[in-house]
């Protein structure tokens, strides 16, 4: 499989994870030193993140993405995705498309998140 497919792979999982609230594969995806900005321009960290899937601030109804762009750079793959969201953050009904930026890198034949964005569009 090249890289190019196993960031996909990942990225598919991570979707998945997103829309069921899956904690084992979001903890398995996102590395431990996360940082990310999220639309309403707070940076969270890993802890943050699934702790906002394990409490229910966050609830996904649905996910889906296009317009995937996927650089490669040695063991690093920086993907850019358009992002069609229908969820619930707090008391936040949330229904449009984001832009999201994620950086993955392989760490002991893992590839994991560390550091990414995201933005209303």
């Amino acid at each position: 499989m090249t890289q190019e497919e196993q960031i996909i792979e990942c990225e598919n999982r991570l979707l998945e994870a997103i829309k069921s609230g899956d904690i084992n594969v979001l903890d398995e995806l996102l590395h431990d030193n996360l940082i990310f900005n999220i639309p309403t321009g707070q940076t969270i960290t890993k802890t943050m993140d699934i702790e906002n899937y394990r409490s229910g601030v966050m609830t996904v109804y649905d996910i889906s993405t296009t317009d995937r762009i996927i650089l490669i750079i040695d063991n690093i793959s920086t993907v850019a995705v358009t992002v069609h969201l229908k969820a619930k953050y707090a008391d936040q009904i949330i229904d449009g498309k984001f832009r999201y930026l994620r950086v993955w890198k392989l760490f002991d034949r893992s590839w994991k998140i560390f550091a990414g964005s995201g933005f209303q569009i």
